[in-house]
């Protein structure tokens, strides 16, 4: 799962970057911008349960690749050609919005608006060109009629979430990659003195507009917060009124946009989370532990999660009658202990 953090030039984007991947890169005037790329770990107090009960060599937590993509140095200045690929990449956009003061007063409803109007046009110029070509082409009617709905939306200044089209047209465009379609976060990242607010009703009408989810971080709190000691941390939060680190909000926010489940595999070797999208059945989940497993999928072994530490092992489970065998048409559930059987 890769997020592309993107943002204008003094929005705190790589400030924020280092916070959450305890990452140091280096910002300011005069640096060559480039792409930075860290990893968070997906927090869930589950993996931490499972751990204790099986005490295994390894605990691996699920993780969100995030990128910190280089964006315009001015507002209208554009995404050069090696952003807007990175960020085609991305499986969802966390886009950082400048909400404290500065040598100007913050304005960002605008800068949000202004943003989101870059991704749009970005599409419509690849829409535009694409649309040229097929017309002295034959045999993609599909795809031109869904290149067409698009352009329609986009010329409005909309962005193809508000499109409203159809499984068959997105999977005519798929290959585009289309960054209006992406999922998008809206990050207000505040100052100090407004750290534990709410979202402002003004931005969160204009994100809800744009059908956005927005967050409300401070990045200088946060990287004093990573900073400190874990033991230390829990204190320091609480006495700024947070509830938790922002890397916990984001990520649970990003798997709200991109309808993420988390299922657990378990053993004496390992404990480990995964993700998949919501409605994926057992053989997907199998592929995300090993393509060979997906291939020669024969069953899954199925146990809930709130149950197995009710029980508190496998063996009082199957005694029980709580390990549920499953087939091809199971549709993984989040909390899913699963165990594959496959032959290949």
């Amino acid at each position: 799962m890769k997020a592309g953090l993107v943002g204008y030039a003094q929005t705190g984007k790589t400030t924020l970057f280092n916070a959450l991947t305890g990452l140091a890169v280096q910002t300011g005037s005069g640096r060559a911008a480039k792409t930075n790329l860290g990893v968070l770990k997906v927090p869930d107090v589950r993996i931490d349960k499972l751990s204790a009960i099986f005490k295994p060599k390894k605990t691996v937590y699920a993780e969100v690749a995030l990128i910190d993509v280089p964006g315009p140095r001015t507002k209208g200045g554009g995404l050069d050609s090696a952003s807007i690929q990175t960020l085609r990449e991305a499986d969802v956009l966390v886009l950082v919005v400048r909400g404290f003061e500065e040598a100007d007063k913050p304005d960002p409803v605008r800068e949000l608006n202004d943003f989101v109007a870059e991704l749009i046009l970005n599409d419509q110029i690849v829409v535009e060109r694409r649309l040229e070509r097929i017309a002295r082409e034959k045999g993609h009617d599909r795809e031109q009629a869904a290149l067409e709905k698009c352009l329609a939306v986009l010329s409005e200044g909309r962005s193809l979430r508000q499109a409203g089209l159809s499984s068959d047209d997105e999977r005519e465009i798929t290959s585009y990659a289309f960054l209006s379609l992406r999922p998008v976060l809206a990050v207000l990242n505040v100052g100090e003195a407004d750290a534990n607010k709410e979202l402002p009703s003004d931005f969160l009408a204009a994100a809800a507009d744009k059908r956005l989810e927005g967050l409300l971080v401070c990045a200088s709190v946060e990287a004093e917060i990573s900073s400190l000691p874990k033991e230390e941390q829990g204190d320091f939060l609480a006495s700024m009124g947070i509830a938790e680190p922002a890397s916990a909000r984001l990520i649970r926010s990003v798997y709200h946009l991109l309808d993420y489940v988390s299922f657990f595999t378990v053993g004496e070797d390992e404990v480990r989370a995964w993700n998949v999208y919501r409605g994926d059945k057992a053989p997907r989940a199998a592929g995300r532990v090993h393509s060979d497993i997906e291939r020669g999928f024969i069953r899954a072994e199925v146990m809930k999660y709130s149950e197995f530490i009710e029980v508190g092992s496998e063996a009082r489970m199957k005694d029980l009658g709580k390990l549920h065998v499953e087939g091809k048409e199971y549709v993984v559930q989040d909390g899913d202990i699963l165990h594959f059987r496959f032959n290949v």
